[in-house]
């Protein structure tokens, strides 16, 4: 019996062998030159939810339509959850961002910088308040998600 156990492991081992290692259910990678999606969530203290909205939408939200204005991005869709949940799975906001490719997520923007100072010429104003944005902020998330939806 262990001779015959012993042979199936080996088959399984070089049936599997040169087979790229794949998560538990994890989706295929989406195609070089596909759309791609990053799904971004902020947890804030309690209490300063709407603190935290006011600030995102005056100084990060006008940024990202600028930037979806340049084509780097193709779209921002913001979202809160209608109702709570335990307190380990809570998020506040969700905001998820497509990008024309995977390459244009993962690569700094060199016109980020620039934008800032176009848009918040009080950089003062602007830094002091990213900062507080920070500070009322629990965790923050980013989590690349792939569409597995099947076309036909």
């Amino acid at each position: 019996m262990r001779r015959v156990l012993f042979a199936v492991v080996v088959l399984i081992g070089i049936a599997s062998a040169g087979r790229p290692l794949r998560a538990q259910g994890a989706p295929p990678q989406a195609a070089a030159n596909a759309p791609y999606t990053i799904e971004y969530y902020y947890k804030v203290q309690w209490g300063h939810q709407q603190e935290f909205l006011d600030l995102f939408l005056k100084n990060h939200y006008p940024l990202l339509k600028k930037i979806v204005e340049s084509g780097r991005m193709t779209s921002v869709k913001i979202e809160a959850p209608a109702y709570h949940s335990t307190e380990d799975g809570r998020w506040d906001y969700r905001v998820t961002i497509k990008y024309p490719n995977a390459a244009t997520a993962v690569t700094a923007n060199p016109d980020e910088e620039r934008l800032i100072h176009q848009l918040y010429p009080d950089q003062q104003t602007y830094k002091r308040e990213e900062q507080r944005r920070f500070e009322i902020l629990v965790s923050h998330w980013d989590l690349p998600v792939t569409e597995i939806t099947p076309t036909k």
